[in-house]
């Protein structure tokens, strides 16, 4: 007699690094993944992260690419399928709740950050913005309201002071993985393990635009130099103007040892011996470290 138990099954939805390196987790243990629910790449968006389509046709997993208003249109799909659990990698679109109810376990998502801290989008981003000494990863139970269902595990990683957000986010990633091989074990028992997520105790945030990165030479030193931590490159990156030119600043540094001849009085960039200053709103400089005109980001 065949006494084999049945592999668990799983329709998962994914995009960016963290979609692809836990769906190598899922794979590495023995998860059968029926279908990956992805995105296709936008021409006009400076993709500098892993592909989940490319891994896909790598492993042979079948996978589909709809846009958000051919998603629900696609539940008797899901429902045929009727995966034992759904997962969420950082998938950019809402996922309706009659969709997460064909899960027979549970629908579980990933979420770059600490919940029930910096719920909502763009969460690494918005950590170092605020000046974070840590984030992480957190894997929850998804419900119809976003990042607020049970926490099922999570990874806490270090932020440096000048670390940018690139940096953050591939600890996040890497976190991110670290926290599905802590869960599978008793994922694959068919066993959810939960913690209460506290709203009242986090915070929620909206998406960020590009616009958003305009320096405001009024701020601290430090609330400067947060913002261009928070979205140099390849994020659209923080901005100001200088000499009629729009000038995308990279990299900063807090506290230089400044020229004498630098007025502190005066907001906004000054360029003394060849070094680049901006000047803020307590009479404190960064010094701008690496810049370069915002046309040479166009794409």
């Amino acid at each position: 007699m065949n006494t084999a138990k049945a592999p668990i099954r799983a329709l998962v939805f994914a995009y960016h690094n963290v979609g692809v390196g836990c769906i190598k987790a899922l794979l590495d243990a023995g998860i059968q993944i029926e279908l990956v629910v992805t995105h296709a790449d936008d021409p006009h968006e400076n993709i500098w992260f892993g592909s989940v389509a490319a891994l896909c046709q790598e492993r042979g997993i079948p996978h589909i690419q709809p846009e958000a208003s051919e998603l629900f249109k696609l539940l008797p799909q899901f429902q045929k399928i009727a995966p034992d659990y759904i997962f969420s990698f950082y998938y950019r679109y809402m996922i309706a709740s009659e969709i997460l109810a064909t899960a027979g376990i549970a629908a579980l998502n990933m979420h770059g950050s600490l919940l029930p801290k910096y719920r909502g989008r763009a969460p690494v981003n918005w950590a170092v913005l605020h000046g974070e000494i840590e984030t992480g990863a957190s894997l929850h139970v998804m419900e119809a309201k976003p990042d607020a269902g049970d926490i099922v595990g999570q990874v806490a990683v270090p932020i440096g002071p000048d670390e940018d957000a690139t940096a953050v986010f591939a600890k996040v990633s890497n976190a991110a993985i670290e926290v599905m091989r802590a869960a599978l074990p008793e994922l694959l028992q068919g066993r959810v393990p939960r913690t209460s997520n506290v709203l009242a105790n986090g915070s929620y945030f909206g998406g960020r635009k590009p616009e958003d990165g305009r320096i405001q030479w009024s701020q601290d030193a430090l609330q400067v130099h947060n913002l261009i931590r928070a979205v140099a490159p390849p994020y659209p990156g923080a901005f100001t103007d200088w000499q009629g030119a729009q000038m995308v600043i990279a990299k900063s540094k807090l506290n230089p040892l400044l020229p004498s001849s630098i007025d502190l009085g005066r907001p906004g960039i000054q360029v003394v011996d060849n070094r680049v200053f901006g000047i803020c709103g307590n009479r404190q400089a960064i010094e701008i470290m690496a810049w370069q005109p915002a046309s040479a980001n166009a794409n």
